[in-house]
């Protein structure tokens, strides 16, 4: 089988698979030092990887399945018809609402109660395929971008095998009932405060720039870490 992926839950995933004794053949990419390596895992564990984009002429086999665990590229589509429909995905939001990019952070952004993690299939579109598995997580009060992506991708790591089963077995999955909405990649806003927010909007966005070392947000280009540096400025 293959495994397309990236960070802590793409190692978690590979750990996991490697607890069930398959043989697994890794695509991944470079990381900067503050996400964890999914290289160096590889390496620790004897795992062939490839550090290129996957592609059809690039396969070291035919897999029986492919997963997709944070990884960074879109697969292209005649990957996806050679595996026969066994090819899934996981996605960090309660789909089909917030595809795309920096679904955690926007969702901070919005004001939403509950965030979550899907699993789906990989048909074409971005984050469009039937669910195979969903569950809800509460976004607490004092969450930032760093500690809602670590508590997501965690519990989201907890169902990878039952996800991975039912794809094997053949689950069809559920259609998404709507088209929901599409973020493209890049930051939020630019990462700039806007005046104009209600002071809930602007707290949230504060705590949703918060993944160091990546930039914080910024108002009046000065750099804004907290609630309270947004104030002392203004």
């Amino acid at each position: 089988m293959i495994l397309c992926g990236y960070n802590w839950i793409g190692c978690k995933v590979l750990s996991l698979l490697l607890s069930k004794g398959y043989d697994v053949f890794v695509y991944t990419h470079e990381n900067p030092s503050y996400i964890n390596s999914l290289i160096e895992y590889c390496d620790k564990k004897e795992i062939s990887y490839s550090l290129e984009k996957i592609k059809l002429n690039n396969l070291p086999f035919k897999p029986d399945i492919v997963c997709s665990i944070y990884y960074r590229y879109i697969i292209p589509k005649d990957i996806i018809e050679i595996t026969s429909g066994k090819i899934f995905n996981l996605h960090p939001s309660l789909l089909p609402e917030y595809k795309g990019c920096s679904s955690l952070t926007w969702a901070l952004i919005e004001g939403e109660n509950n965030v979550g993690y899907t699993y789906h299939y990989i048909e074409g579109g971005i984050d469009t395929g039937n669910i195979i598995l969903q569950e809800i997580i509460e976004i607490e009060e004092r969450d930032t971008q760093i500690t809602l992506y670590h508590r997501v991708m965690f519990e989201a790591s907890k169902s990878f095998m039952t996800a991975f089963n039912r794809v094997l077995n053949g689950y069809e999955g559920e259609s998404q009932k709507s088209m929901g909405k599409y973020y493209k990649r890049g930051c939020p806003h630019n990462g700039d405060i806007n005046i104009n927010w209600s002071e809930l909007k602007i707290e949230r966005f504060i705590r949703a720039m918060n993944y160091p070392p990546l930039p914080y947000a910024t108002f009046k280009g000065k750099e804004v870490k907290t609630f309270t540096d947004f104030k002392n400025i203004t």
